[in-house]
């Protein structure tokens, strides 16, 4: 029988140090993620479809950078550079989001941003997964998603009181500069010097070439992309239909980011016992409860609040189990690779998925569109069974 006595062995410092720069870069990201949507459309005049379309774009950006670091890390190239690198693309775009007059340029500032989050996010999770052995990988991911959460929980709160005093939603924006140079010091600081590694002769990804575990995984994260809405529709949700003043925005999401921290913790820890796609598949159906439930016209204050939580709990879920089940079956040599194909495949279906979303809310219905999302998160949580099944996983220890 499995154990869940938590395991209290100190996670290793590279572990340690990278969680701590994603905390501190929710910090700053989170100040300004929940009031995008009602900056694009309150002040600029965008709609759910120019939101969903600014999302995935860059969500659509980050996935081609996201396949190119892994495979350049593989290469022998610097993770610490990328990752430094990474982490200051966005830090240096995002405030200058409060300086935007149009939604075009938010666009564009977006896509920087998400451009830095896809050259640091492959060497990164490469360097954790490297760290530690199969059995504590979903810990290490778990503590990880649970800190990146932390700083998710802190920059909205640290947002809510400059809003409270008067302070414009552009300022707030400019603002977020003051935590992105915390991470940058940190970084250069912190984060330790690798030697130079010679260029390995790692062939450009292919498909055949993957475990049939990650190839099951991957195909069916890419149907489940295909169904998720943008957590930027679920704030206009909530604020629209929810009823949730925009002052109150910047604390749901807070409040969401602290049940995030005890579920990813938690399910990643469980999926080193249990198996990681029992523990996927169950956040992908606890998905689906929510998008039902707002199909079939929930609304109101209590029910927005409820409902948004819940869908922040089912998202969680999988974070850490997915990525470790990358880190189980992919070659020490390739991780970064195998990485990059993963976040690659799941992000570039964003964009297509959000405008359509978008489109389905404005132009059908609110129920059209979470109905639809709902469907298609069955059939990807039917996918992933049928698949990893298919493929022959491994007993419960080593997957």
């Amino acid at each position: 029988m499995p154990s869940f006595i938590p395991d209290r062995r100190p996670l290793p410092r590279l572990v340690v140090l990278l969680s701590i720069v994603s905390l501190l870069n929710d910090v700053a990201s989170e100040m300004i993620t929940p009031l995008l949507p009602l900056v694009v459309a309150g002040m600029l005049g965008g709609g759910p479809l120019i939101v969903s379309a600014i999302e995935g774009l860059a969500e659509a950006t980050s996935s081609l950078l996201k396949l190119a670091s892994g495979w350049l890390a593989d290469r022998g190239w610097s993770p610490r550079w990328m990752v430094f690198g990474g982490y200051s693309l966005s830090n240096l775009a995002r405030p200058l989001i409060g300086l935007a007059s149009g939604w075009g340029a938010i666009m564009a500032l977006r896509f920087l941003d998400r451009a830095g989050k896809g050259l640091r996010t492959s060497p990164r999770d490469a360097l954790i997964s490297a760290a530690v052995q199969t059995a504590e990988r979903g810990r290490a991911f778990g503590f990880h998603r649970a800190m990146d959460h932390v700083g998710a929980i802190v920059g909205p709160l640290l947002a809510w009181p400059l809003l409270a005093s008067g302070m414009s939603l552009q300022n707030v924006f400019l603002a977020s500069a003051v935590p992105g140079v915390l991470i940058l010091l940190v970084l250069w600081y912190a984060l330790p010097a690798q030697p130079a590694a010679p260029p390995l002769p790692v062939a450009w990804p292919r498909w055949s070439a993957l475990d049939r575990r990650l190839q099951g995984l991957i195909a069916a994260a890419a149907a489940l992309t295909l169904s998720t809405l943008p957590e930027a529709l679920l704030v206009l949700w909530v604020n629209q239909v929810g009823g949730i003043e925009t002052l109150w925005v910047p604390v749901l999401w807070a409040v969401a980011h602290g049940i995030k921290v005890f579920i990813a913790y938690a399910a990643g820890s469980i999926s080193d016992h249990v198996g990681r796609t029992p523990v996927v598949i169950a956040g992908w159906c606890a998905r689906v409860v929510v998008l039902l439930a707002i199909a079939a016209g929930a609304a109101g204050v209590l029910a927005g609040i409820g409902l948004f939580l819940f869908y922040a709990a089912a998202l969680s879920c999988t974070e850490a189990a997915e990525r470790a089940l990358i880190g189980d079956v992919a070659p020490a040599d390739q991780k970064g690779t195998a990485f990059g194909v993963y976040h690659f495949v799941c992000s570039m279906l964003a964009l297509p998925s959000a405008l359509l979303f978008g489109w389905l809310w404005e132009k059908v219905s609110i129920t059209a569109a979470f109905s639809i999302a709902a469907a298609g998160t069955v059939i990807a949580a039917l996918a992933l069974g049928f698949l990893t099944r298919r493929s022959g996983a491994r007993p419960v220890t080593q997957v």
